[in-house]
């Protein structure tokens, strides 16, 4: 199962050392940077504090021009809907029904899978019975997403989950370290 780590929104403290952790953790497949409020070069301080190695496992949601320049991936969203010409590192989409195109991307965020932990009052869109049958495994579960939720997430047919909201929620670098351990011990007995 693919395991994705979906950065805050605003700025947190040690962002760059929590984000080497989790990908150096093993855990995690990639960690998608989501800062809508950041400039051009608040997004590129932040990709110079990360060391250039994990530069490939990182895609960035907005000022998609600096993922030629550092080699990462790209989400589109509604902000950047369209990826910019010659793209060819990996693409991503938010998408918010099961039958959504995946041809252009190399996988979609399906949310609110679950009742999100970060955002109050966003509540979940569909049932197993909605799931099932109509999503592959290009498909990354999104939205209230924890460890005791995984096993369902993988019965559901999805082919991976998102975390957000369980990763960052009280943050410290001590409590980071103990939700990657949960994670990882979970994934390991799927």
């Amino acid at each position: 199962m693919k395991i994705i780590v979906v950065s805050q929104d605003r700025p947190l403290q040690n962002e760059a050392e929590a984000i080497t952790r989790i990908l150096d953790s093993g855990v995690a497949d990639r960690v998608h940077i989501r800062k809508p409020t950041y400039s051009e070069s608040d997004t590129r301080a932040l990709l110079d504090s990360i060391p250039r190695r994990l530069w490939p496992v990182l895609s960035l949601h907005d000022h998609h021009v600096l993922a030629a320049e550092y080699g990462t991936g790209i989400h589109l969203n509604s902000r950047n809907p369209v990826a910019p010409a010659d793209f060819h590192n990996t693409v991503s989409r938010s998408c918010h029904s099961p039958g959504e195109s995946r041809e252009d991307v190399d996988y979609v965020f399906l949310s609110p899978i679950f009742d999100s932990i970060s955002k109050a009052g966003y509540k979940s869109a569909f049932t197993s019975d909605t799931l099932r049958g109509n999503i592959d495994s290009r498909c990354i579960a999104l939205g209230g997403v924890e460890p005791c939720r995984l096993r369902q997430v993988a019965e559901d047919g999805f082919g991976g989950a998102a975390f957000l909201g369980y990763i960052w929620q009280d943050f410290s670098l001590p409590e980071l370290d103990k939700r990657l351990n949960t994670i990882k011990t979970i994934c390991y007995s799927l």
